[in-house]
């Protein structure tokens, strides 16, 4: 019997999550607090294990699924018709029969879609990353500026002086990093940061 499956993301752990897929009735919900920026994101790599043929995919918005715009297509190409993408650090083989809704954009794709469903994919896809851009872009300016008025302060460390001193003392016994990444709820790359300070 088919599913519908959701898919909720949010940067940051303050952040909500409600209103997303508001109104979707869904068997399955999966919900990550991490960054579009990268795949590093356990939630996703369980519902697309989860995903079997004739099964749907909600998610209410391209950027929510990718940010990146290579991501975005491997992830609808693998669900859709099969095939091989890394998610959460890890290899996943689909065999694929997965359609993958957009809410908001308003787009389905089924592998079997028309060319211009493919550039729609492609063009919304690389809007949310150009959105992404310039986002970062004004946020280096900003800090620029604060930087320049001595008002920055830089943002607070994500671990205390105990925390940061584990995480250093079990990446040196060679636990895996995306484990770590997950146990301490920081990015891979904040492990190599305070790993390699």
């Amino acid at each position: 019997m088919s599913e519908r499956i959701g898919y909720k993301r949010v940067s940051s752990v303050d952040q909500k999550t409600d209103r997303q897929l508001d109104g979707e009735t869904l068997d399955e919900v999966f919900e990550d607090k991490a960054s579009g920026k990268d795949t590093a994101r356990p939630q996703l790599y369980e519902a697309i294990l989860h995903s079997r043929k004739g099964d749907e995919l909600v998610v209410h918005s391209m950027d929510r699924l990718a940010r990146n715009l290579d991501d975005l297509r491997a992830i609808v190409r693998a669900l859709t018709t099969g095939g091989t993408m890394t998610i959460d650090g890890r290899k996943i083989e689909h065999k694929g029969g997965v359609r993958v809704r957009f809410v908001k954009e308003g787009q389905t794709f089924t592998g079997e879609d028309s060319p211009m469903s493919n550039l729609m994919l492609s063009l919304l896809g690389a809007v949310a990353e150009f959105e992404r851009s310039l986002i970062l872009e004004r946020q280096r300016e900003g800090i620029a500026i604060a930087k320049a008025q001595g008002k920055y302060r830089g943002g607070k460390p994500k671990l205390d002086a105990d925390q940061a001193a584990e995480l250093v003392r079990r990446k040196a016994a060679g636990e895996r990093v995306a484990d770590l990444a997950r146990e301490f709820n920081v990015s891979r790359q904040t492990v190599y940061t305070y790993a390699n300070d």
